[in-house]
Order: structure tokens, then C-alpha cells, then sequence
């Protein structure tokens, strides 16, 4: 059997596929590949720290491809404090993913709400790339998003973390909690 290797376009929109056919927000799809990255499931894209938390800019390129291929579509719509948000959802072009472990770490990272995945992924994200144990990560990270970060939230980020923690991966995520 010949296996087929995907183009970094259609490695970003099979993403949507397997976070179950929509996944909305740029942010939450920046995260939710981060995390898939640190897990193992994913090698397409390098990721650096920006304001948000992980970016790569080569998954954002990616993924603007794929929108423009109609590989996957994009709705941009207002959010109720006045900026814009994306809704990608998979199409008839968007490859599918047919690994059952990928697929359930991605649709259960998508699932987590924006604001606590991004705090999950900026606490593994520090711990693997600037090597600060668990308890200075999710420090160093309430430190850098004093907004979003208040006591309740970084407890309700390592519970969500806990349950990616607990699904079957090529590469543990960094024990952080």
C-alpha cells in the first residue's frame, strides 16, 4: 500500500476534520495544534510564543492556503465585543483523518473553551520550550495573561489539561499538573 504524504495545507485542514468538522476561532486552532504537536501527532508546523500564547505562522499560511483551495471553508463573524472571529468547517475536499487516537485528542482539545486551552497550551508550551517545571509554568503564564489567568480559571485550564493527559499518545505532554 502506498502512503500518501500530505501538503502542509491539507495537513492544517485535516485538523478541522478531526476536531469534528468545525472548529471555531484562529486562536483555538493555533492552541489545539499546538498541543497535537506536543503530543506527537503532528510535526507540520514550528511553533513560537506571540501575545496569544504557541503560534506558528507556518500553520496560519497553511491554512489560509487550504481556505483558498476550498480545501476548507472560512466564515469570519462578529464577536459580541466587536471584533471578527473564523469558523472553519471541513468540506468535501478536506482530507480525513483515519488515526482514532489523533482524532480523539484533537476533538477533545477542541472541546476545551478558548480561554482555558490557551491557558493549557501557553503553560506545556513554556514547560517544553523554555523548560520551566509545571507549577513555574502555569506561574509564568498567569504572569504573562494576568487577564485571563485568575485563580479559577488556571484550576479549570489544568482539569481540562488532566483529561488530554489522559488519552493515548505517540509523545506524552509534559506532566505539568
Amino acid at each position: 500500500m502506498t502512503q500518501t504524504t500530505l501538503e502542509p495545507h491539507e495537513i492544517a485542514a485535516r485538523l478541522i476534520d478531526e476536531a469534528g468538522g468545525q472548529l471555531v476561532g484562529r486562536t483555538r486552532l493555533q492552541k489545539v495544534a499546538c498541543l497535537a504537536t506536543l503530543a506527537g501527532f503532528l510535526d507540520a508546523f514550528p511553533f513560537e510564543y506571540r501575545h496569544y500564547g504557541p503560534f506558528s505562522e507556518a500553520l496560519a499560511g497553511s491554512m489560509e492556503i487550504a481556505t483558498g483551495l476550498r480545501i476548507v471553508e472560512e466564515k469570519e463573524e462578529r464577536a459580541d465585543w466587536g471584533g471578527w472571529y473564523s469558523i472553519y468547517r471541513k468540506t468535501e475536499k478536506t482530507p480525513v483523518g483515519h488515526d482514532a487516537d489523533r482524532r480523539r485528542f484533537i476533538a477533545k482539545a477542541a472541546e476545551i473553551g478558548p480561554i482555558l486551552l490557551e491557558l493549557a497550551a501557553t503553560a506545556a508550551f513554556l514547560n517544553v520550550k523554555e523548560g520551566l517545571p509545571g507549577p513555574e509554568a502555569w506561574a509564568e503564564t498567569a504572569r504573562r495573561k494576568p487577564d485571563k489567568a485568575d485563580a479559577g480559571r488556571l484550576e479549570a485550564a489544568k482539569r481540562a489539561y488532566k483529561q488530554l493527559l489522559s488519552l493515548k499518545m505517540p509523545q506524552r505532554l509534559p506532566a505539568i499538573v
